[in-house]
């Protein structure tokens, strides 16, 4: 049987644990901006390229 002062230190255990993993979530959701952000900064560039060709006519 457990005693009170071990499921006090499992319980106080437990949101240190929720907050290392929330941060985690946290950086991997601003790592995820930031893949977005630069990949968004070439589909622009791609496009602008893309259209230029096309008013130009050099295909």
């Amino acid at each position: 049987m457990e005693t009170p002062s071990t499921v006090f230190s499992l319980m106080s255990f437990l949101p240190i644990v929720l907050f290392i993993i929330y941060g985690l979530f946290i950086l991997l959701g601003l790592y995820a901006l930031y893949l977005l952000i630069k990949f968004l900064i070439r589909a622009i560039a791609a496009l602008d390229i893309y259209l230029d060709e096309k008013r130009n006519r050099r295909l």
